[in-house]
């Protein structure tokens, strides 16, 4: 999105999001396109794609490894709440809010990591979503949207972490079936027996003697 911006292909005015335009032009491509543009090549820019690329990653191969449906269904979870909040909020691009969530949750499964932030801060991972928003905030930026990526992310840290662990709590939040149907690999049957034509590696020894007397 960034790159066709630069080409001048496209503008900021055909991906922002805005709701009348969505359900009264029926512009829907908004709903997506406003979490996947942020903003013009730049110190902030980079800053986001490092940022969402490292903290994507570290989930997706740590506490979500083997649970790619999981993983989605976060995703889904967390940008339908983001939009929800967009409609009061007038908020236009909410891609960094999404980067902001990222963190947050990656940050309260890891309480225990030393970070250190460009060498003067050294913290515990579950500050580092709010040591991002002082940051955001010594550049000027608004942290109406870091706000809302540590809302939502505290949303769903303690729907699926904590209220489940808690007395009387249980799991709220079930991956729809289809999302594993699609993403998780089938589990293998404990029970299945392979026909004899599936396992040649256990060919009686008679007829492997046969194949080594007689090689084709």
């Amino acid at each position: 999105m960034c790159l066709l911006q630069q080409l001048e292909l496209i503008t900021p005015f055909q991906l922002y999001f805005n709701p009348e335009l969505i359900f009264r032009r029926f512009q829907v491509w908004r709903l997506i396109t406003n979490f996947l543009f942020f903003g013009p090549l730049g110190f902030s820019f980079f800053f986001n794609m490092i940022f969402l690329y490292r903290y994507c990653r570290m989930l997706e191969e740590g506490s979500f490894r083997g649970r790619t449906a999981d993983f989605v269904f976060m995703f889904l979870f967390g940008g339908f709440l983001m939009t929800l909040f967009g409609l009061f909020a007038s908020l236009f691009f909410l891609g960094q809010a999404f980067t902001i969530m990222l963190v947050y949750v990656w940050s309260r499964r890891n309480p225990y990591i030393r970070m250190n932030f460009f060498g003067l801060l050294n913290f515990q991972a579950p500050f580092l979503p709010w040591v991002l928003m002082g940051f955001s905030l010594l550049l000027g930026n608004s942290i109406i949207i870091d706000l809302l990526g540590i809302a939502v992310g505290h949303i769903y840290y303690f729907l699926e972490d904590v209220f489940p662990n808690q007395p009387g709590g249980k799991k709220l939040l079930l991956t729809p079936g289809f999302l594993r149907m699609v993403f998780d690999t089938p589990e293998e049957d404990p029970n299945y027996n392979p026909l004899p034509e599936d396992q040649p590696e256990t060919q009686p020894a008679a007829q492997q003697e046969e194949d080594q007397q007689h090689p084709q």
